[in-house]
């Protein structure tokens, strides 16, 4: 098939289409031609037989002689280009939104830090996004400059903010007036003899009352259901009845393991799960001290409900039953058995996450929290014992990053995401203190990965501040998975365990790795070395502050 666009000659098989102006040559007159004129619109015909009428193909030509025919358009042509310019700039417009929004940028807006919020109340009335707002935009932006050098100079300015202050401890009447709810329900005297923190509580429900009728834990999450069915049909008998009245026995953690995540807090609670003398909670990490007693199930999802301390308490009615059980033998009250139990809690956010604090506390001058976790568990436990899993801060951020993010991982998606981690938290030391920054709720969601966390010395020495360091344990991830026999035995003796079987010692040492790295993700590789280059200097400062806080040059982690 043949046939002219150009000057819409009617083609014929056998026509040399001599007529055509392009083949003719300049001495065509558009002015002279009937079809260049548009007097006439002559279809197209393909192999000498008309087309028919529904794929009739209409063609003209407008020259446009200002332009000498060089940039004409046709209608259709022009009409298409507009609307997909539209279309474009429509889709471009919406997607810098939406960026903007979740802070999902190609092109990164990284925030200089402005004035903290002193007024709760306004913070409780705005998103979390919008709070991004109170941020300025830095003048540097090297999110996706894959230079060393110039990212150095963003790390070497933290630095030399770093300021490792003693915080003031709140005294127990101001915890009080913070928490009345829980200071009436935990008393200050336990059963004497008792490793762990239990007491007897009156229960004035009858045989018919649900005691989890209400339970947050229960009504929240599905998976918990089936526990709290069982605890139900087994709750009237482990009651201790006297006087008609009933009581039940209420207990709180021996120990907690409190951090960090990506640590190995899920394979060392699952060896001690295997210990016949201890005991958690019904869920492995119930997060009740750092968020859920604040409403918070998913911090971008805003608040719920707060779950109060008796939910929390019915986590540990399965260890109570058989501590109970142990009360109300002869042998048990012989011998004393019932303290060869203890409880434990392994929520891996207990040691760093005070996020919710700005929320519900009042503002102090300086942006740092009056009130931390550790404050309120040592108002109740003085005694309580602390384990904490770390490893090299470098490589736990990587780890981070590839179990939590979605979509979109790799090596040079992480490089991106630390340098504007650094830069955000370059903003916020540049005007506040090093704990307000740590702490700060807008700040740790504003990152794209979680560069605080790794900042173990700055929580340890704030745990310190209320608990004895013979109560805390610190144990590395690189020591527990080369020699695991020794970490156990650590641990057993840390928490006054008796000793072991050979086959009870194997099964706990000898069991698969929990949680470790997905096939998917060790796919992708290990983080690029300039990165790891970077990371090394940032976290260089708390590293060795770390080792001398502890004495054990290993925190250093220079050989991993």
């Amino acid at each position: 098939m043949r046939y002219c666009i150009n000057c819409c000659i009617h083609l014929l098989p056998n026509d040399l289409h001599r007529q055509c102006f392009r083949c003719r040559g300049p001495d065509h007159n558009n002015q002279n031609c009937p079809v260049c004129r548009g007097e006439n619109k002559i279809p197209l015909y393909t192999y000498g037989k008309q087309m028919k009428w529904l794929a009739v193909l209409e063609v003209r030509t407008d020259h446009c002689e200002s332009w000498n025919g060089l940039f004409c358009l046709r209608k259709g042509k022009l009409c298409s280009l507009m609307f997909g310019l539209i279309i474009m700039t429509l889709v471009m417009v919406s997607y810098i939104l939406t960026g903007a929004k979740h802070g999902l940028l190609l092109i990164p807006s990284p925030f200089h830090y402005g004035a903290f919020a002193s007024n709760p109340s306004l913070m409780d009335n705005e998103s979390l996004s919008d709070m991004k707002d109170h941020y300025q935009p830095s003048k540097m932006n090297i999110s996706y400059v894959k230079d060393y050098p110039s990212i150095k100079l963003i790390i070497d300015t933290i630095t030399s903010k770093i300021e490792f202050i003693t915080r003031q401890r709140p005294d127990l009447e101001e915890l009080r007036k913070q928490e009345p709810h829980m200071f009436s329900v935990i008393p200050n005297k336990f059963l004497p003899n008792s490793k762990n923190p239990c007491w007897y509580e009156e229960y004035r429900g009858n045989t018919t009352t649900d005691p989890y009728a209400t339970n947050s834990y229960a009504l929240y999450s599905r998976r918990f259901r089936i526990i709290f069915d069982y605890l139900r049909k087994v709750f009237w008998n482990h009651l201790y009845h006297y006087k008609d009245k009933h009581y039940r026995l209420r207990c709180l953690p021996h120990f907690y393991i409190i951090g960090q995540p990506k640590c190995g807090t899920t394979d060392l609670y699952d060896r001690l799960r295997l210990h016949p003398d201890v005991r958690f909670s019904a869920i492995k990490e119930p997060h009740w001290w750092t968020r859920k007693r604040f409403g918070i199930i998913r911090l971008r999802d805003g608040f719920h409900d707060r779950y109060p301390v008796e939910d929390y308490l019915d986590l540990f009615d399965l260890a109570a039953h058989q501590i109970q059980s142990v009360l109300q033998s002869d042998a048990g009250k012989e011998r004393g058995k019932r303290n060869d139990i203890i409880i434990g809690e392994a929520s891996a956010s207990t040691m760093w996450d005070n996020n919710a604090w700005i929320f519900f506390y009042d503002n102090s001058t300086e942006g740092e929290p009056p009130f931390l976790i550790q404050d309120f568990i040592h108002a109740f436990q003085p005694n309580a014992k602390l384990i904490i899993m770390l490893r090299d801060p470098v490589e736990r951020l990587y780890s981070d990053y590839l179990y939590f993010a979605s979509a979109n991982k790799s090596a040079e998606d992480f490089h991106e995401k630390v340098a504007e981690s650094l830069q955000l938290f370059e903003g916020c030391v540049l005007d506040y203190s090093l704990r307000a920054c740590v702490y700060n709720n807008t700040l740790n969601n504003a990152m794209p990965v979680r560069l605080q966390v790794g900042l173990y010395v700055v929580y340890l020495l704030d745990w310190l501040t209320v608990f004895n360091k013979d109560q805390i344990l610190v144990l590395r991830l690189e020591d527990h998975a080369s020699n695991m026999r020794y970490t156990m035995h650590m641990v057993f003796q840390f928490l006054d365990l008796g000793p072991l079987s050979e086959k009870q010692e194997a099964l706990i040492t000898k069991s698969p790795a929990s949680n470790t790295r997905r096939p998917e993700d060790r796919s992708l590789g290990p983080m690029l070395p300039t990165t790891k280059a970077i990371l090394r200097d940032f976290y260089r400062p708390f590293n060795t502050k770390l080792a001398q806080v502890l004495f054990d040059d290993a925190f250093l982690w220079k050989r991993t």
